[in-house]
C-alpha cells in the first residue's frame, strides 16, 4: 500500500518536472531579452525600425544595447518630439557603457536615440512600445533562433532533471 503512494507521488513529480521544464517558464510570464539590432547591435549600418518591426516588448522584458562609443552615445529621450527631432539635450538617461541593459519595468512608450545628432537623423533611433506582460500578440509564441553551438546552462538543468525524475522513477519502482 505504502508502495502505491510513493509510486503516485513519484509520478507526479516526474509529470510536474517534465511539464515544467517543457514550458520553459511560459505560464510565469517568461522574461525576454531583446538584443537591439540583432548581430549588428546599435549601429550606422542597422536598419532599428525593421528590426523592432515584428518585436513584442512586454513590461518585464530586458533589452541590450550592443554599441561603439566612438560612433556616440545613446539617449533615452522624454517625449516623441525629442525623439523625431533627435533632441538628446535634456534626455531621461545616457547610456555610455557600450553594452547596457534596460528593463522594460512597466507599459508605455519609449525612445531612444543616438547622441551623434547626424546618426540620429540617418535612423539610428528606435522607438518602443511596451505592453503589458499578459498581452498576447498575433505571432506565434515561440519563435526559432539562432542559439549557441555549446548546450547552455538551461540545456543542462533540463536534462539533468529528467535524469533525477527517471531515476527517482526507477528507485521507487525497485529497478
Amino acid at each position: 500500500m505504502a508502495r502505491d503512494g510513493i509510486l503516485k507521488v513519484a509520478i507526479a513529480v516526474l509529470f510536474v518536472s517534465v511539464a515544467a521544464v517543457s514550458l520553459g517558464g511560459s505560464l510565469v510570464g517568461a522574461q525576454v531579452y531583446h538584443v537591439v539590432g540583432a548581430d549588428r547591435g546599435w549601429d550606422p549600418s542597422s536598419d532599428l525600425a525593421s528590426w523592432s518591426s515584428d518585436k513584442t516588448f512586454r513590461a518585464g522584458d530586458k533589452m541590450w544595447l550592443a554599441y561603439s562609443t566612438a560612433h556616440g552615445y545613446i539617449a533615452e529621450v522624454k517625449s516623441k518630439e525629442e525623439f523625431e527631432s533627435c533632441d538628446v539635450t535634456n534626455p531621461i538617461r545616457m547610456f555610455t557603457d557600450g553594452l547596457d541593459s534596460i528593463s522594460m519595468d512597466k507599459e508605455g512608450l519609449r525612445y531612444f536615440a543616438s547622441s551623434n545628432v547626424e546618426s540620429c537623423k540617418n535612423g539610428l533611433k528606435l522607438h518602443v512600445e511596451v505592453m503589458p506582460q499578459s498581452y498576447q500578440s498575433e505571432r506565434p509564441a515561440l519563435v526559432a533562433a539562432n542559439g549557441p553551438t555549446t548546450p547552455s546552462g538551461s540545456a543542462h538543468l533540463t536534462a539533468s532533471l529528467v535524469v533525477l525524475s527517471v531515476g527517482l522513477l526507477c528507485y521507487v519502482l525497485g529497478f
